[in-house]
């Protein structure tokens, strides 16, 4: 976007026109040493009645800054939508068919510039501007609106939310190529190969008749827990600790050999056994992080062989089995750690 002041001071924008519900809406790009001129941000407190979308957080600002910061040459924002409260004009660049889509959009400088959505990247933005100034030059694109009025800009907030959906916790340990962690636990993952067989990468909640007896944001929490104590070591160095640890963990609680060789299906060990859900699993990556500050820990995790993970062992009841479900709370994982430890002879 260029930004040009002419006689009858103007903003200039170069635009691509298109057709939505009936109403011709425009795409640009800014340049975000831009934004804060375009769209300042309103210093007052105003009724959510009279605004046209969310009071902005204040508290998100500074993580979404840091992304920015922490990856200049490859953090990604999608565009902002925007209305705009003024008479424009619209000049095509021809009259061919494809011509009368890309033009000049002329809009008053005293028009008022709305952001129905994206609030926060504009905010972050600017932020992260002030410590790198070499984002000025770089650009965010812009959908723009034209402004009817307040009750169509509340309607167009509420109709951008509508259909909002979260991404599943799996599939953000699975893309992101920014954590170390999930980069390690994705590789121990590929290395254990009960995991590598019996792990749902996409979906966090299994389903009863899933053929997957764990979800990669499990054993990522787990692994967490496991190498807390170990982040001074190179990654190479816990990545080995890691598939060396829950390798063995595997090969000591048969049932998930069972599953693993198709002698029980995976739905009946997850309704029917604890070793499988999230409660054990963090267990035991605490029990880990004790394991491995110990010479020859491996020999301790034949122990887990003697533990009755049954859902019907009446150790459970009232601290991991609650109300006919398995607990995942601070204290069940605390408490799971410390009897697995006794079991293991290390209390």
């Amino acid at each position: 976007m260029v930004k040009t002041a002419i006689a009858n001071f103007e903003y200039i924008l170069p635009v691509i026109r298109g057709i939505q519900a009936g109403r011709e809406y425009y795409v640009s790009m800014c340049p975000v040493r831009i934004l804060p001129k375009l769209f300042p941000l309103d210093e007052e407190e105003t009724p959510p009645e009279l605004r046209a979308s969310r009071e902005i957080n204040l508290a998100r600002i500074p993580e979404i800054s840091q992304y920015i910061l922490k990856h200049p040459t490859t953090y990604i924002f999608s565009a902002i939508t925007a209305s705009i409260d003024a008479e424009i004009a619209f000049e095509p660049i021809g009259t061919e068919a494809e011509e009368r889509k890309i033009g000049r959009l002329r809009v008053p400088m005293d028009a008022k510039f709305s952001i129905n959505d994206g609030k926060h990247r504009r905010a972050a933005l600017e932020l992260a501007l002030k410590e790198n100034p070499d984002l000025g030059y770089e650009t965010i694109a812009l959908i723009l609106f034209l402004d009817i009025g307040l009750k169509r800009s509340q309607q167009m907030f509420s109709d951008l939310n509508r259909f909002p959906v979260v991404t599943d916790s799996c599939l953000n340990i699975l893309y992101d190529q920014h954590d170390r962690t999930a980069e390690l636990v994705r590789e121990v993952v590929k290395q254990v190969t009960v995991f590598r067989c019996l792990t749902d990468t996409e979906h966090s909640v299994l389903s009863a008749r899933s053929g997957k007896l764990f979800a990669i944001d499990r054993i990522y929490n787990a692994t967490i827990n496991l190498l807390v104590n170990c982040q001074h070591l190179p990654l190479s160095q816990q990545l080995d600790l890691a598939v060396r640890f829950w390798h063995l963990v595997s090969e000591n609680i048969p049932d998930w050999q069972q599953v693993l060789s198709k002698k029980v299906a995976a739905g009946e060990v997850r309704r029917d056994y604890l070793h499988c859900h999230p409660v054990a699993l963090l267990a035991l990556g605490e029990v880990g992080a004790f394991l491995l500050s110990l010479d020859g820990w491996e020999g301790y995790l034949q122990g887990l062989k003697e533990i009755d993970w049954s859902r019907f062992n009446g150790d459970w009841q009232g601290r991991i089995l609650v109300k006919g479900g398995f607990s995942k709370s601070r204290d069940s994982v605390s408490w799971l750690r410390g009897y697995i430890l006794q079991r293991l002879g290390l209390l």
